[in-house]
């Protein structure tokens, strides 16, 4: 009986696999990791191919770990980070690197290369932008797009495919050039809600009159929840399935996670009071309503990005978990960030905090741009600060400042909310999903620093699950995803705002207002 799916995440720097059974218990789960490089400036490149392998080498390990064959398989979602793929005309890997190794063929989401072009197409405030918050981030694909035609012309005239990451995987999977609503609405500015997605006139702006074409891409999308179609034989044989499994419309990694981690509201008609964050390299907030509600550095609102009659938009901040990592790396006393690293230093700062109280740490204070600001400034350009360190170079003076940084990210998602309520979105409850739940600092901070009810779901990879939720809709288990959230949800914990930490946490907040003010000033000096 095909009563079980697969669920494929690909993050920045691994490809994740999980095996769900219909009630959304998790079996299995294997990662193996995927390659990046840096080239000149903020350039970061993936290999398409390098990641396919890794996705194949995850399917046929979570499966043999969760004991099930391939004809128990229902159907396989796919979600991924909002990268870049560019392939040739016939099919194969095109490089996007100034290198030259076709192996590089796609730009990575965190690649700010297109800057300048994101600066450009933003500055003609095209109607098409008030559905990306009114301008483009450098992250989006259009960008992107503009730089490599115009820097890469040769290249350019040989694509014969542009894919979003996740519907590079389901072409992969069933050699279909069906493309997902979710991917195209969220980071190609295609308009769902319109008859015509595609604005030609905006196309024409950015200089891409012939990105249809070029990239074979079709005139509507598919939407969340539908079947693209079969595994074909050799995409079975290298996953370890079987051509009786059907393949969703891949999805971006943080809308799964929403979908993962909001299963349970979905149903109660209070969707939109329900918030998720879904925390790793960078954090995303993200919210659903069911008229558009749009605002400025908000991503969206996008239509049916995930559940059906809904508009999504996002709030997000571009690095959260890897600014933790950089602070580790750059500080004499880190090192390689690895978990057991981090594990030493959050048990340490429990000590820390244990002897000094809320006075720990409290003389550093941070705003946490060092990959610019996605939201509510919408500035890629946007830089760190760092305010009161000292000669201290222990591992104690390490603690101080991991322990300020984890609160100056949660003050950027206040100001994230702060903003989304300006705009109209009424939050009740945060439901956190993502790498942030395995670190109990950023779940305590969470509550304490936003003041708002914190939700924990049980099952740590709501990523994964939301993929799989997706893909039991596909499959005809259930009618819609609404129902999918319900049936699959594993229960949570809730974490609620320590009152007695309020005020210390609220000065924090109006000094963190204080340095952006200082910040922008001093860039005002000519």
């Amino acid at each position: 009986m095909r009563d079980h799916f697969v669920a494929v995440d690909v993050g920045t720097t691994s490809a994740r696999a999980g095996i769900f059974t219909s009630d959304g218990r998790l079996l299995a789960k294997v990662r193996f990791p995927i390659r990046m490089q840096r080239g000149p400036g903020q350039h970061a490149e993936h290999s398409s191919e390098d990641i396919w392998s890794a996705t194949c080498q995850a399917v046929k390990s979570a499966s043999e770990e969760a004991g099930i064959g391939a004809e128990q398989v229902a159907a396989i979602g796919f979600d991924a980070t909002c990268s870049l793929v560019v392939r040739d005309l016939e099919g194969g890997p095109l490089s996007i690197s100034v290198v030259g190794d076709d192996e590089f063929d796609t730009v990575v989401w965190l690649d700010h290369r297109a800057i300048e072009q994101a600066d450009r197409l933003s500055a003609t405030g095209h109607p098409v932008l008030q559905y990306s918050g009114g301008s483009l981030s450098p992250e989006m694909q259009i960008p992107k797009l503009m730089w490599l035609k115009e820097n890469m012309p040769d290249r350019w005239a040989r694509i014969g495919y542009l894919f979003d990451l996740a519907d590079f995987l389901t072409w992969r999977s069933t050699g279909s050039t069906a493309r997902s609503q979710c991917t195209l609405t969220a980071k190609w500015n295609f308009l769902a809600h319109e008859r015509e997605g595609w604005n030609g006139d905006f196309l024409r702006q950015a200089g891409l009159e012939d990105l249809l074409e070029r990239g074979n891409l079709p005139p509507r999308a598919q939407p969340v929840g539908a079947a693209i179609g079969p595994l074909t034989p050799s995409a079975a044989a290298e996953l370890g399935l079987d051509t009786g499994c059907l393949v969703a419309p891949g999805l971006i990694d943080a809308y799964a996670g929403a979908l993962g981690a909001l299963g349970a509201a979905a149903n109660t008609g209070e969707l939109g009071r329900n918030l998720a964050l879904i925390g790793g390299t960078s954090s995303c907030l993200v919210a659903f309503s069911q008229a558009p509600l749009p605002g400025r550095s908000l991503w969206g609102p996008y239509f049916e990005a995930g559940y059906p009659g809904h508009w999504l938009v996002e709030g997000s901040q571009s690095a959260t978990g890897a600014l933790l990592d950089h602070v580790v790396r750059m500080h004499a006393a880190g090192g390689e960030p690895t978990s057991d690293l981090h594990d030493r230093i959050v048990r340490r700062i429990g000590e820390l905090r244990s002897i000094e109280g809320s006075r720990f740490g409290d003389e550093i204070h941070i705003l946490p741009d060092f990959h610019g600001n996605r939201s509510p400034l919408a500035d890629p350009r946007a830089t760190g600060v760092i305010s009161g360190l000292t000669l201290d170079t222990s591992f104690d003076g390490l603690c101080r400042v991991y322990w300020r940084t984890c609160v100056a990210i949660m003050l950027g998602l206040r100001h994230i909310l702060e903003t989304m309520q300006g705009y109209g979105y009424v939050t009740d409850t945060l439901h956190l999903a993502g790498g942030h739940v395995n670190n109990p600092l950023l779940v305590e901070l969470c509550a304490d620093v936003t003041h708002c009810r914190v939700r924990v779901p049980a099952t740590r990879d709501a990523v994964l699950l939301g993929s799989a939720m997706v893909a039991a809709v596909s499959a005809g288990l259930y009618a819609d995803l609404a129902q999918a959230g319900a049936a699959m949800d594993q229960g949570g914990r809730v974490q609620m705002p320590d009152a007695t930490r309020r005020a210390g946490y609220d000065r924090d907040y109006r000094r963190f207002l204080a340095m952006h003010r200082h910040r922008a000033e001093l860039e005002a000096i000519l």
